[in-house]
């Protein structure tokens, strides 16, 4: 097909629209595009980004998330929460998280909804 640009879109480039960058592995919102940063990259510069998979990523501290949770993207303090007011849901808690945990297992959804 001459319209096919690609056809596992599991990774695709995104700008980095945060001042001071991105590190490898953290998440990363562009419009209602979520992925998770394979690369360091400075700000405005392109990362390729894994859109789908399961991944540990920051969430709100002292926060504890059930298995199977529903969980959301806070943009302005980039991490995961189970606000899903003002944030966007990425997917679902695929390991329980206590509140003194870092970090939370997420595996993404394909497309975020917004959270109301």
């Amino acid at each position: 097909m001459r319209n096919c640009i690609r056809t596992d879109a599991r990774s695709v480039p995104m700008v980095v629209p945060y001042a001071g960058g991105i590190l490898s592995g953290q998440g990363m919102m562009v419009g209602a595009f979520f992925g998770v940063a394979a690369s360091d990259a400075a700000q405005n510069a392109s990362v390729e980004c894994e859109t789908r998979g399961e991944f540990e990523l920051t969430k709100e501290p002292s926060l504890a998330i059930s298995q199977g949770a529903r969980v959301f993207w806070d943009n302005t303090n980039r991490r995961i929460t189970t606000t899903a007011t003002g944030n966007f849901q990425v997917g679902l808690c695929t390991v329980a998280a206590l509140a003194a945990d870092a970090t939370v297992r997420v595996m993404l959804a394909r497309v975020p909804a917004s959270g109301a």
